[in-house]
């Protein structure tokens, strides 16, 4: 049976690829990724048409082909990637500072595609947008074939917040600061809104990238901070990430591991904030103790994703104080895109490098 091609609507561009570009699709559990080939795209008036320099394997991608999260097939994985510009569409594009897109600028790009004008875009959060569409998250069809991170060039939709980034970076600090890195910075900066960090305690449970870097941003911003996991080989990672042991109740506690929330509720100090951060979840769903939350006066919220500008503040960590501490060795292990299947059992394995990364063409 064919497939039936559906050209979107509207203006676009058809931009002819030579090679084609190389997609990895996933079409459900169990199943190995299919590799497709794409001649081109059609790109409307303010899309950007990136090529992959290196893509990352994030633990949603894991829990995805483990049949731990729901998605639609077939699909396009991965959101953690740095690419550059190889084209644009008739209206061209700005990176989320203003300025306009070049061919040949080195960037990343937000998992999310928002529309700017409804009530959530207008209220400052655009990662719950009513028209969401989500990168490594959304079914092929309607918007092309490249939608997803696990591919030689992926389709940035208008909506989509782009960062430029430095050339000096390696990739493999570069590609998860479009989901690690910012919502790290994220979860950080929304305890900052209600605790001033300069001496704050900060405790965060989870030693996977969210948590290592949430550590370091909050060591930068002047807390004393440590690092909980039951994993010995992800806490010896953490005094790396300018973490080490509190000596009081923390002030503020970061859940970013999914599977600590009862002790995070527990354990932080009358007065403090726990910020609870979703890019980790699915998990057990947690007994909340009301009363105690209430007398001990503690605000509980929410991560989810981020915005454009904690996008840019992410990066901006990254090449600025960031550079002191070891982002690059995060990428452990590096595979051909070719051999996803392989690098998503390495990246679900005990003792798995806190990224897998992919490279096209290698």
């Amino acid at each position: 049976m064919g497939t039936l091609l559906i050209r979107p609507p509207g203006h676009r561009r058809d931009v002819a690829l030579r090679p084609s570009a190389t997609a990895m699709v996933w079409i459900g559990e169990g199943h190995p990724h299919e590799t497709i080939a794409v001649p081109g795209v059609a790109l409307a008036d303010g899309d950007v048409l990136v090529a992959t320099e290196m893509s990352t394997i994030c633990g949603s991608d894991v829990h995805t082909v483990q049949g731990r999260r729901s998605a639609p097939v077939p699909l396009v994985l991965g959101h953690e990637s740095v690419g550059r510009v190889i084209a644009t569409g008739d209206a061209g594009a700005n990176a989320v500072d203003g300025a306009p897109l070049r061919i040949g600028d080195r960037v990343v790009w937000s998992v999310t595609v928002s529309c700017a004008g409804c009530d959530r875009c207008v209220q400052g959060m655009p990662q719950k947008c009513r028209n969401l569409g989500k990168y490594g998250h959304d079914r092929v069809g309607a918007h092309g074939d490249l939608t997803g991170a696990f591919a030689s060039h992926v389709q940035l939709r208008e909506g989509t917040a782009i960062v430029r980034v430095p050339e000096a970076l390696p990739a493999s600090v570069l590609a998860p600061a479009g989901c690690a890195t910012a919502t790290a910075w994220a979860a950080v900066a929304r305890a900052a809104r209600d605790r001033d960090l300069d001496g704050a305690a900060v405790r965060i449970h989870g030693a996977g990238l969210v948590g290592l870097t949430a550590a370091a941003i909050a060591a930068e911003q002047g807390a004393a901070v440590e690092v909980l996991d039951p994993n010995p080989d992800r806490r010896a990672l953490v005094a790396r990430f300018g973490a080490g042991e509190l000596d009081r109740d923390p002030d503020v506690v970061i859940e970013a591991s999914g599977h600590a929330v009862r002790e995070a509720l527990a354990g932080v100090a009358v007065g403090g904030i726990v910020v609870l951060v979703g890019s980790v979840f699915p998990a057990d769903p947690v007994p909340l103790d009301a009363e105690s939350i209430v007398r001990r006066l503690v605000t509980v919220a929410g991560i989810h994703n981020y915005t454009g500008d904690e996008l840019a503040e992410a990066v901006a960590f990254l090449a600025g104080r960031g550079r002191a501490y070891p982002f690059a060795d995060a990428v452990g292990s590096v595979r051909a895109l070719q051999d996803i299947d392989a690098a998503l059992v390495e990246a679900a394995a005990p003792g798995a490098p806190l990224r897998v990364g992919l490279i096209p063409g290698r």
